[in-house]
């Protein structure tokens, strides 16, 4: 098979697109179609700043990679969870992250340490709440501190390294359940509807994972090859691995799903979604929350004894590259 631009020999091939490009061709295809996803969706401009929450993964660390290549004022974010699984999972990713710093000259990297800032690991908190698995406790977690960041330190906009195939998944999982709340909020960009909310991007979202880990690995990024321990068995993969049988016998199966659903999401199909949310402020922390009094975050940590200044520690900006740690005073 040889690349539809130059005839040399292809390096990948995407079915879906009928297209085979060499290495060199896939890489420049691979940054372009990014840039055209970020204008089509209006996510941002030149002159924004832009925060990319990095875990150490493929997708993250390719979108923080693509977006450096095309000149945008990015900086990374990454959150320690305290995962251990039997590898050191956590650990592990930080380290890919400072890989990264190291081949790219002068980037920002703020880091937010759980058990340093909160007192407890991700999963000493599941286990505190006697969950089985912690993936709804971080999830939430990762959240908050993902908005307060990107918010104290003047971001234009959050970014995530969210795949076709993750919002996919995604989509399948909330269209099975008829979660007309959630489809109505599915988009590669969500607005910041509340002066306390974030803008939020998925540059990556008509990229099938397979993609992404193409670019990954042509451009020598080292990455966390190993998946979260609590993933295992996780409904997403689930519903992955049946949107994966149907992709191989219809090449752009996913794709065509989920673009269709953003066009009727536009065309306004979700409109009957008339229910308005209405958003009051955390007694506690100050963020957005649909529940009066305390938010899910602070809700979480209450039996620790919160108190009214309590709040995420901020982080300062490293000027160099140097990943730099929460300053200021633990206050629980």
């Amino acid at each position: 098979m040889h690349c539809r631009k130059c005839h040399q020999t292809a390096a990948f091939n995407m079915r879906h697109h009928k297209l085979a490009l060499c290495q060199d061709h896939y890489l420049e295809w691979f940054v372009a179609q990014t840039q055209k996803t970020i204008e089509r969706y209006k996510m941002f401009g030149r002159d924004d700043k832009v925060l990319v929450a990095v875990s150490g993964g493929k997708d993250s660390l390719a979108l923080w990679d693509v977006l450096l290549q095309l000149g945008y004022q990015a900086d990374g974010l990454y959150i320690g969870q305290g995962i251990d699984g039997g590898i050191g999972y956590s650990d592990l990713s930080r380290q890919k992250i400072d890989i990264f710093i190291e081949q790219h000259t002068g980037v920002k990297l703020h880091v937010v340490d759980v058990d340093q800032v909160y007192g407890q690991t991700i999963p000493q908190v599941a286990d505190q709440h006697r969950a089985s698995k912690p993936c709804s406790a971080c999830g939430l977690i990762k959240r908050h501190i993902m908005n307060r960041v990107a918010l104290e330190e003047g971001y234009t906009c959050l970014t995530t390294g969210h795949n076709l195939d993750d919002e996919a998944a995604v989509l399948f999982l909330n269209t099975l359940r008829w979660q007309t709340q959630y489809l109505a909020r599915q988009s590669p960009i969500l607005e910041a509807t509340h002066p306390g909310l974030a803008r939020k991007a998925k540059p990556f979202c008509r990229f099938y994972e397979r993609e992404t880990a193409a670019y990954a690995i042509m451009r020598g990024l080292d990455y966390l090859y190993a998946e979260c321990p609590y993933a295992v068995g996780s409904t997403t993969i689930t519903y992955k691995n049946l949107l994966n049988e149907l992709e191989d016998a219809q090449p752009g199966a996913k794709l065509h799903f989920y673009l269709s659903f953003l066009s009727a999401r536009d065309a306004g199909f979700l409109d009957v979604v008339t229910e308005d949310v209405v958003l009051n402020s955390c007694d506690n922390c100050g963020q957005p929350t649909t529940s009066p009094g305390l938010c899910a975050f602070c809700r979480l940590w209450q039996n620790r004894s919160i108190g009214k200044d309590t709040h995420v520690i901020p982080v300062s900006v490293s000027l160099v590259g140097t990943p730099v740690m929460p300053v200021g005073e633990e206050i629980y």
